[in-house]
């Protein structure tokens, strides 16, 4: 569904020599799949994300979704950041936030009002829908920021390490809210995580980038069934087999 063809990004600095982010990156992710992007600090995953979602034109290369080249945010897409408290708008309500994102949508003012309802309820937050972003708690912040992705009804979720901001329990909670959501409603995800736990818990794939300027050090397909279970999974054989791989990958 989501093409990278030789993508390469090189920043020019004033004053400095140009300095090249990625460097010929080639992958694929399926419909319905869930692939993560590991790699070192700075390797360039956020840039890989930005122009994955057609925010940041590539130097070289091609980004293409559904065979169609990506030139600018496709409505297919929907790229959820890592700070959720900055991308929530703290002078709208969690529902606010939601409407806003539906206001050039087509549908009456009441079916929107239904589809922010429902997102709320996917994410265990329909009692907070009043309450403003200030008012919740980092976790619940990130519930809000996925609720919002999902309302705006993208087949395609870009996520930029959404959880690395919080607490473990929290954080697994939102790694089995993501994963049965994607799930149940059959949505394709990139995610960049650093966490090579994460990375082998949620994907179907996980996709190893090397330092800068980043390129493919290997894609791995991870074999373990689904859904799954933070501890059972995380004692599976299988489990423990691609996380020593990856690490032994990143230790290169």
């Amino acid at each position: 569904m989501l093409t990278i063809e030789g993508l390469s990004k090189t920043y020019a600095a004033n004053g400095h020599a140009p300095a090249c982010a990625l460097a010929e990156v080639s992958f694929a992710v399926p419909r319905g799949g869930f692939v993560s992007l590991l790699g070192p600090s700075g390797c360039g995953k956020s840039t890989l994300l930005l122009c994955a979602s057609g925010l940041l034109a590539p130097t070289a290369g091609r980004v293409a979704l559904n065979g169609r080249a990506v030139t600018g945010p496709p409505p297919e897409m929907a790229l959820i950041f890592q700070n959720a408290a900055a991308s929530l708008f703290p002078w709208l309500t969690v529902a606010g936030n939601i409407r806003f994102v539906l206001r050039r949508k087509p549908g009456s003012k009441t079916d929107k009002e239904a589809v922010a309802a429902k997102a709320l309820a996917e994410v265990g937050l329909s009692a907070f829908a009043d309450h403003y972003p200030w008012q919740l708690s980092g976790g619940m912040q990130q519930r809000a920021a996925l609720a919002r992705g999902l309302a705006y009804g993208a087949d395609v979720l870009l996520l930029d390490e959404p959880f690395a901001s919080v607490d473990a329990q929290t954080r697994e909670d939102l790694e089995d809210l993501l994963a049965r959501v994607a799930a149940e409603q059959g949505k394709t995800v990139l995610f960049v995580t650093h966490d090579i736990d994460e990375a082998v818990y949620l994907s179907d794939t996980v996709v190893v980038l090397t330092a800068p300027p980043a390129r493919v050090a290997a894609t791995l397909a991870i074999d373990l069934p689904r859904p799954r279970d933070q501890v059972a999974t995380r004692e599976d054989r299988r489990f423990l087999d691609a996380r020593k791989a990856i690490h032994a990958l990143l230790r290169r």
